[in-house]
This record gives C-alpha cells, sequence and structure tokens, in this order.
C-alpha cells in the first residue's frame, strides 16, 4: 500500500515538474541565446536573493502542514496567515533596500530587477501553502494546474519579452507572472484557503518554526551563496558563466530529486504518525535508489555532453568545465535532499538545522579559497564539500535506525553509467557525433546515451524494476 501510494505520487508530481521545469530550461536555452553573459549574470543575482526571500517567508512551515495531527485546513489558514505577512514585509524591504545590496554585490545594475522581482514574495507565499496542503494527501494530481500551468505562463511571457529585446527584465516578469498565476490557479483547482489565525496551531507552527526555519535559511544559503561570493568578487559576467552551467545542472535535481523529496516526506511523517516507523529504512532506501538511478543517468548524460555547452554560442565555452563539475555537486545534494527528509520527519529538526549549518560553514571556507580562482574552482569547491556532507549524514541517519543500505545500489549505478558512457566515448572518438558546437551531434549523442545508460540499467537493477512494476499495480 505505502509503496504503490509512493509510486504514484511520485509519477503525478513528475508529470507536474516535466512540464513546469521543461518550461524553465527552455527560458534558460532561450535566454543563453539571446542575453550577455553580464545580462544573465543580473538576472541570476536578482532571483538568488528573492530565492533567499522564498525560504524565509516560508519559515519552515510548510512541512508542519504535513506533520499535524490538528485540522489541517486550520493549520494551513494561519500558515497562510504568517508566510504571506512575511513575504509582504519581507518584499517591502528588499525593494527599499536593492541599491545597497546590489552595490555591495557588484552588480548596481542589477537594483531594478530586484526591486519588480520581490513583488513576487507574497503570492509565491500564497502558493506555497496551498501545496503544502496538497502534499499532506500526497494528492499531486491538483498540483498540474497551479504549478505546472503558472510555470508555462511565466516561460512564454519570458520567451516573449526575450525575444522583442527586454533582455534582463524578461525572465523578471516572467517570474512575477507565475507567482502571482499560481494562488489564483491553485483555488480554481479546489486548494483555495482564506487567511485565519487559531493559536493552539500557530503554536505548534512556530516551535516548528524555531528550529527548521532557521534551518530552511541556511539550506538556502547553501545553494545561492555561491552566486553571491562570484558576483561580490568576479562580477556580473562570471555570474552569468556560472548561472548557465548551474541552471542546467539544476534540472536533474529539480526534476527528480525535489518529486521525490515532495513525496518522501509526507510519506515517512504519515509512517511515523501512524506507528510504522520500523519502515522508514527500507523507504529510504527505495527513494535513495531511485534518485541515484534516474538522477545518476541524467547527470552522466549532461556531464559527458559538456563541452557542447557552446551550441548555445562560442561565449559560453567556459562554462563547460563549471557544468561537469557541478553534475557531480548536483547527483550529491540529490542523496541529501532525500535523506533529510527522514531526519525532519521523525522529528529531528535540530539534527536538520546542525546539517545544513555544516553544510555553510564548509561551503563558506570553501568559497573563501576558491572563488578568486574563478568560476571552475567555485563549482569545484560544492562538489567536494556536497560530498563531504553524504557519509556524514548516512551516519547520522544510522545512528536514528532510518539509514538506507547503499553500498550494492551505488555499485549497481556505478556499472549502469559504465555501460551507458563506453559506447558514446567511443564513437566520439572516431567522430561520428561531430564538431563540438554541432546540434545534431549533440541530440544523437544524447540519444545514445540515454539508450545505452538505459540497458544498464535493465541489466543491473531487474529486482528493483520489478518492485516498480509491483508498485504501479
Amino acid at each position: 500500500m505505502t509503496g504503490g501510494l509512493a509510486v504514484r505520487g511520485s509519477l503525478w508530481l513528475g508529470a507536474v515538474n516535466l512540464v513546469s521545469k521543461s518550461s524553465q530550461m527552455v527560458v534558460t536555452l532561450v535566454l543563453a541565446a539571446l542575453l550577455t553573459e553580464g545580462e544573465l549574470g543580473l538576472v541570476a543575482l536578482a532571483v538568488a536573493l528573492v530565492n533567499l526571500g522564498q525560504v524565509v517567508q516560508s519559515i519552515g512551515v510548510y512541512d508542519v502542514i504535513s506533520r499535524t495531527e490538528h485540522d489541517p485546513r486550520r493549520m494551513a489558514g494561519t500558515v497562510l496567515t504568517m508566510s504571506v505577512g512575511v513575504g509582504a514585509l519581507l518584499a517591502a524591504v528588499l525593494f527599499a533596500a536593492a541599491g545597497p545590496i546590489t552595490a555591495l554585490l557588484g552588480a548596481p545594475d542589477a537594483e531594478p530587477l530586484v526591486r519588480l522581482a520581490a513583488l513576487s514574495l507574497p503570492f509565491s507565499a500564497a502558493g506555497g501553502v496551498q501545496m503544502g496542503l496538497m502534499h499532506r494527501d500526497l494528492d499531486f494530481r491538483r498540483r498540474m494546474l497551479p504549478d505546472a500551468g503558472s510555470a508555462v505562463l511565466g516561460a512564454v511571457v519570458t520567451v516573449v519579452l526575450a525575444s522583442q529585446d527586454f533582455g534582463a527584465a524578461s525572465l523578471i516578469v516572467g517570474m512575477l507572472c507565475t507567482a502571482v498565476a499560481q494562488p489564483v490557479l491553485g483555488a480554481l483547482a479546489g486548494g483555495g484557503l482564506r487567511p485565519s489565525w487559531h493559536a493552539d496551531v500557530a503554536a505548534e507552527a512556530l516551535r516548528w518554526i524555531s528550529v527548521v526555519g532557521p534551518a530552511a535559511v541556511v539550506a538556502a544559503l547553501v545553494i545561492n551563496v555561491d552566486y553571491l561570493a562570484i558576483g561580490h568578487v568576479l562580477g556580473p559576467d562570471a555570474v552569468g558563466v556560472y548561472s548557465l552551467a548551474y541552471r542546467i545542472a539544476w534540472v536533474p535535481y529539480i526534476m527528480v530529486a525535489v518529486v521525490l523529496g515532495a513525496v518522501a516526506f509526507p510519506l515517512c511523517a504519515k509512517l511515523v504518525r501512524t506507528g510504522q516507523r520500523h519502515e522508514l529504512a527500507a523507504v529510504m532506501g527505495r527513494f535513495t535508489r531511485a534518485v541515484l538511478v534516474v538522477t545518476g543517468g541524467l547527470y552522466l548524460v549532461v556531464a559527458l555532453l559538456g563541452d557542447r555547452v557552446v551550441v548555445l554560442g562560442a561565449r559560453w565555452s567556459s562554462a563547460a568545465l563549471p557544468l561537469v563539475l557541478l553534475c557531480g555537486y548536483g547527483l550529491g545534494i540529490s542523496v541529501l535532499h532525500i535523506w533529510y527528509q527522514a531526519v525532519k520527519a521523525t522529528g529531528h529538526a535540530v539534527l536538520y538545522l546542525k546539517l545544513e549549518a555544516a553544510h555553510l560553514a564548509l561551503i563558506v571556507v570553501a568559497l573563501v579559497v576558491a572563488t578568486g580562482h574563478g568560476v571552475a574552482a567555485v563549482a569545484g569547491a560544492q562538489l567536494v564539500v556536497a560530498w563531504v556532507m553524504v557519509p556524514l549524514t548516512w551516519w547520522r541517519l544510522r545512528a536514528l535506525g532510518v539509514a538506507p543500505a547503499v553500498g550494492g545500489m551505488a555499485a549497481r549505478v556505478a556499472a549502469a553509467a559504465l555501460i551507458g558512457a563506453t559506447p558514446v566515448v567511443l564513437l566520439d572518438r572516431l567522430g561520428v557525433f561531430g564538431a563540438v558546437d554541432s546540434l545534431v551531434g549533440a541530440l544523437a549523442e544524447g540519444v545514445v546515451l540515454v539508450l545505452a545508460y538505459g540497458v544498464g540499467t535493465l541489466l543491473t537493477h531487474r529486482n528493483a524494476l520489478d518492485e516498480l512494476r509491483g508498485g504501479l499495480r
């Protein structure tokens, strides 16, 4: 029952993310083709600042909707009041302080972009609470309209404006359209909520916020501090190059790990609520294997195609090495993201905060050393720190009694990757895929990679595939 619920939830959320994140990928490619490195860098800095604001406004409360034993709608209404209120306050602060902040980051031209992007915060807060309520019930089908629909709308607006030479503002206007549309479409999908205030559930939410809120902010800093460091030390052009590599490497994480994590947390929380904690290790094993197999394959494809980023223009050649390194980083944080769901679901919010704080401390130290050496050094620092955190987190899961057995599954994924990479490397050396800037060659190489990795996965994961088919029935 649990396995089938997880599989169906993952498939529905995967479909939602396939639409929404594919539209974002189209936006990334269009902007890379139409904007300069500096323009893309300004956009990346503005988005990074607003992303931090989105995490602060959520203050960790979305998860409490899945965990609460109170009436979830009463909790959601109270959380809506909290989150939208904080979002409005943050929007005002960011709007007023955009000038000094962007000057500190070495990108004063980003000031109007930050101010425009800040207006999205209250709307994204409302949409996030709606999603939290849907997650509790594992009702991901209803996310299709608000999540995918708003993303497609924002992507269309961005592409149209970019094609009309609106420059860096194109993405910010599209992002604002997405944020406004999400709660509106969520209400149309039956997820509408009214702000309310209930002291009992507010007290529960505030207890959760006191630990998970800071952890969420720290996690957001872990993800965005590299942009801020590059902007301050190397300038907007370097941010643009790094941003392109990061956006491409971010896709498998968003489309797979975030999807599975969104299913894993409410599922693990339900197991804890219903006294089935003993099943958590097995559940974590299935989710970890899924992340390793799927994101591992996607990152293999992206890494081996990394030098073909020049298809988007010769000016992006310096993004190739950072892209390859960030693929390794992406695989590491994908695993960490899944494991953190078990930590939070079992009620160990303080441990989650400690793990995220350790990650942030390590990456800050690494960035101090690496940033002056260029964007490839920053990507390498991210890679190393992420994989230092993986065994550390597994050790903590083991102490909680929920650690998955990873040795065998990691070896099988590595074997599948070797099977997938071997024919592609040989064919490439023979010149079958043509010049590095050939779009046709890139597509052909990608197809061969996917097929070969698929064969390798079928050969090395037969039992897991049988289990998946059983979960679908």
